[in-house]
């Protein structure tokens, strides 16, 4: 009885060891991809960032330009036909805009999605543990 007692003992703190084991490694694989997802957090933050910034100095560099643009075709058109420069004016700025919409439309809906490093090394990790079982 002594023996039989031994072994539940040893195989007890085998199973304790291997759980533990188990436990270690596991917590480790969520570590690291809750830090390639920081990361890639940080990247899509500055990617956007730049952007955002980019994007405002060219809409305000392209508006001063058409601003500028259009002033200068209604006064140049100012004693015979300013109606229609101002009309001109007008719908060369609504095609601008149209344009834009469509063009911010398609690179969202073509844009890759967000995480993508991170959802390709979790199922990599579920593979790997569905192969093992």
């Amino acid at each position: 009885m002594a023996a039989h007692h031994d072994q539940e003992s040893v195989s007890e703190g085998g199973m304790f060891r291997s759980l533990s084991r188990f436990s270690s490694t596991l917590l480790g694989i969520v570590h690291t991809r809750i830090e390639l997802l920081r990361t890639e957090l940080q990247e899509e933050v500055q990617y956007a960032a730049k952007l955002a910034l980019w994007g405002f100095v060219a809409a305000f560099a392209g508006l001063m330009a058409l601003f500028m643009g259009a002033l200068t075709v209604v006064f140049a058109f100012w004693d015979t036909h300013r109606l229609a420069a101002s009309l001109a004016m007008v719908g060369l700025f609504v095609v601008i805009a149209i344009a834009a919409v469509l063009v911010t439309s398609h690179k969202l809906r073509t844009k890759p999605p967000m995480l993508d490093a991170t959802l390709a090394e979790l199922a990599k990790d579920r593979d790997r543990l569905r192969a093992r079982s």
